[in-house]
């Protein structure tokens, strides 16, 4: 069943395109990969799917609803989270304080916001950071902790904007095994990354964006093996 449904979706900046009628869905339960080069128009895909911009052509669809003329708070309600390819963590707040802020979105007291913070904070490995403020966490931390600040507002799917990149092998395989878990707890994801390993070995479907176009989608073998992704982006080396 389908989660989200983007149908012929064009964005436009004055005379800039930053993608030209691209359809893709995401169905309930699956990992999908958004990729492709620099400039292909991924973010702003994110952008528009959580209410940042509105398409200027073509419809977004959430749970069958229309989301596309919704404000980023009104999606987020809705049940779609996302992380930044910058890190937009409250600096001067500590790790716990940051995701209480985030859970008081579903909850009515500081106790149901601080358990399901804790919660959270459990499943992306950060408990024992709990009470370090944010700036002083290391890249793969804060990272986490984007993540960590999305859960907690129980979203339905879950959009991911290069949150594996600069992390070292291992912060990568505990990323990973953390996006497994995100996974089995029955959270819808999608993520825009240029690791194509992780890439590789967690998604369902990918989406490949080239030039604002959609020129392939389908499992990872098949995205591997196709030779119009593989010349766009991926290159020889792959195939």
């Amino acid at each position: 069943m389908s989660l989200l449904q983007v149908n012929n979706v064009s964005r436009f900046f004055g005379g800039l395109t930053a993608f030209r009628n691209v359809s893709f869905s995401v169905n309930k339960g699956e990992i999908v990969a958004l990729i492709g080069p620099n400039g292909a128009g991924k973010t702003t895909m994110f952008n528009c799917i959580n209410g940042f911009y509105p398409p200027s052509t073509g419809t977004i669809l959430f749970n069958g609803k229309d989301i596309s003329r919704l404000k980023p708070h009104q999606i987020c309600y809705r049940g779609i989270a996302r992380t930044f390819q910058v890190v937009k963590t409250l600096q001067r707040m500590s790790v716990l304080d940051n995701v209480i802020a985030s859970a008081f979105l579903r909850t009515k007291t500081k106790a149901e916001a601080e358990r399901l913070a804790m919660e959270v904070l459990e499943l992306t490995a950060l408990a024992d950071d709990k009470h370090v403020l944010s700036k002083g966490l290391p890249l793969g931390k804060r990272k986490r902790l984007e993540i960590a600040r999305a859960l907690a507002t129980k979203p339905e799917l879950l959009l991911l904007d290069e949150s594996f990149a600069g992390l070292n092998p291992s912060e990568l395989n505990q990323s990973i095994e953390i996006i497994k878990k995100i996974k089995s707890q029955g959270i819808t994801i999608m993520i825009i990354e240029h690791h194509m390993r992780v890439i590789m070995s967690i998604s369902d479907r990918i989406v490949v964006l080239s030039h604002g176009k959609k020129i392939a989608e389908g499992t990872p073998q098949e995205i591997g093996n196709n030779p119009e992704v593989i010349e766009a982006y991926l290159g020889e080396a792959h195939a």
